[in-house]
């Protein structure tokens, strides 16, 4: 359990004769059992290990007033009080072994799995469960370093300039028309289509045939 200072008390209480002070940990309890969290995540509750708030004769009441604060409240004494929480989670990821150049193909050979602390990560990480089916490097990446989502990109199966087919379906009725790729895209990527009849720019999706569904 984690103790660290910011700790907001409301609803003033006096304290008369000797007092009888809730346990600082029984208040940390209630706090992270506030936040349903799975077995990939670690909560720790900021409460001062000097905090003198009367002694509760009910179970404390805990609910998450956002997502990294829980309001701890004691029904008999009338004291509430905001506790931040420390979230840690924690997933199996892709890490790389060694440097990757802009446009390399990302393989197997080239990068560990390892369970690292995610939640403080800019963006989505690539779940080691997903494999990596061609994926190539958006950027130099270096090695040690977290394979994040915007790291990486899906073999272009369509690139600017290409010919493509726009699909479009409605009510059980499909319409195909011919058009002109205005940009790269891999599969369920989306990407800008000029229509080559009516000069129309639309946005659609990559499917695995290498056409572009348009909704």
């Amino acid at each position: 359990m984690v103790r660290w200072s910011s700790l907001l008390i409301l609803v003033p209480f006096a304290v008369h004769g000797a007092a009888t002070f809730h346990p600082v940990d029984d208040i940390a309890r209630a706090a992270e059992s506030a936040l349903a969290a799975g077995p990939d995540t670690e909560v720790a509750a900021a409460v001062d290990p000097g905090l003198r708030l009367p002694a509760c004769s009910a179970e404390l009441a805990a609910v998450m007033q956002s997502a990294t604060t829980a309001e701890v409240a004691c029904p008999t004494e009338g004291w509430r009080l905001y506790v931040p929480l420390r979230v840690q989670r924690y997933e199996s990821v892709y890490v790389l072994r060694r440097p990757v150049a802009s446009g390399e193909r990302i393989g197997g050979d080239m990068v560990a799995v390892e369970r690292r602390e995610v939640s403080r990560l800019p963006g989505g990480v690539i779940p080691a469960n997903q494999p990596l089916d061609g994926l190539t490097a958006r950027r130099a990446l270096a090695p040690g370093s977290v394979l994040m989502s915007h790291d990486a990109q899906s073999p272009r199966v369509i690139r600017r300039g290409d010919p493509v087919v726009l699909v479009s379906r409605a009510g059980g009725i499909e319409v195909r028309a011919n058009g002109k790729a205005l940009g790269a895209a891999g599969v369920d990527e989306r990407v800008s289509v000029e229509n080559i009849s009516s000069r129309r720019v639309v946005n659609g999706q990559v499917l695995p045939s290498g056409e572009v569904l348009v909704r």
